[in-house]
């Protein structure tokens, strides 16, 4: 198999020729058709989550075939295509996976972090944490979904019953989530990064109802909002810009420090709430509703041998939605 390796924190991945990986009795092999880029993959490969361990490959909005099964593995049979998504699996003991909270399991293995992820021609994933996919779902465009996607939609999930969203950073989940809050009639205001003109106009192209940079104040006051960018100075932002007894959800997996700011933003009971992973059933509830199959994603492709542009891309902004590679 072909893989993006990184072998140093903060170093460009290096493409490895290596052996196909075995597959545990629990286990499915997946040949990927795609996989895309996130986010947290730059926190990975920049070693700004806990505990990264090279080698790792990353990766972990993989769409591919099932190729071969372990034998106690009764889902899934060669030949279906699945996505394996974030959550690569969790200890089923604790008691959060007890209480139907395995998002925030005790013992997590992480597509792409602490297992191999789907920067590479194949990869072996615990079937029970595949997502079933049609099996006629186009690769490229369903690969963000299996986490800009589903953090998206458990973000706005959080949010409530909540009409006026204010979205901060408007990259690959914003662009989804978008999508779906105005299939659910709510609407939408976009927060780009300041001067970024490209990206107004897309969220607006959207049907955001009004697109701005991050330094500027809505016109409306929020009933919510969400934050995907990674920096923190966006949540006393976002508090200033939510009505009394609005919500400011926290979508990243990383962040820069929260700066200190006057009780006042936070008073009214106002709240400040994150979103950890994900949990099968998100996925599960995902993929079947009517409103998330009908989501469009813009996407840039790249071969798998131009991860690194991919990142660097993704790291500058470069494009609009989200960067998928294809073997």
């Amino acid at each position: 198999m072909r893989a993006m390796v990184l072998e140093g924190i903060g170093e460009p991945l290096v493409p490895k020729e290596l052996a196909n990986p075995s597959v545990l009795p629990d286990e499915v092999l997946v040949r990927v058709e795609a996989c895309g880029v996130c986010r947290t993959d730059l926190h990975v490969v920049d070693g700004e989550l806990p505990c990264v361990r090279p080698p790792v490959v990353p990766g972990h909005e993989i769409v591919g075939v099932v190729e071969r099964v372990g034998h106690d593995v009764e889902e899934l049979v060669p030949g279906m295509r699945v996505g394996v998504p974030w959550l690569g699996g969790t200890c089923g003991v604790c008691a959060y996976c007890r209480n139907g909270r395995e998002n925030l399991c005790d013992h997590p293995e992480f597509t792409g972090y602490t297992r191999p992820g789907g920067f590479a021609s194949h990869v072996a994933a615990r079937a029970a944490y595949c997502v079933r996919l049609h099996d006629d779902a186009e690769a490229v465009a369903t690969a963000p979904l299996l986490c800009a996607g589903l953090i998206g939609w458990r973000c706005l999930r959080r949010t409530g019953d909540a009409w006026r969203i204010g979205l901060y950073g408007f990259g690959a989940a914003a662009h989804i989530v978008t999508q779906v809050a105005i299939r659910q009639d709510r609407e939408v205001f976009a927060f780009t990064r300041p001067g970024d003109t490209a990206a107004q106009s897309f969220a607006l192209s959207l049907g955001a109802s009004w697109a701005g940079g991050s330094d500027v104040a809505p016109p409306k006051q929020l009933d919510a909002a969400i934050i995907f960018a990674p920096v923190g100075t966006l949540v006393p932002a976002a508090l200033k810009a939510v009505r009394k007894g609005g919500r400011v959800v926290c979508g990243g997996i990383h962040m820069s420090d929260i700066p200190t700011f006057p009780y006042r933003l936070l008073w009214e009971e106002r709240e400040v709430v994150s979103v950890a992973n994900l949990t099968r059933e998100d996925a599960r509830g995902f993929f079947s509703t009517p409103t998330a199959m009908g989501v469009k994603t813009t996407t840039q492709t790249y071969r798998l041998e131009h991860a690194n542009e991919a990142l660097a891309d993704l790291r500058h902004g470069r494009f609009s939605g989200a960067a998928v590679l294809v073997p």
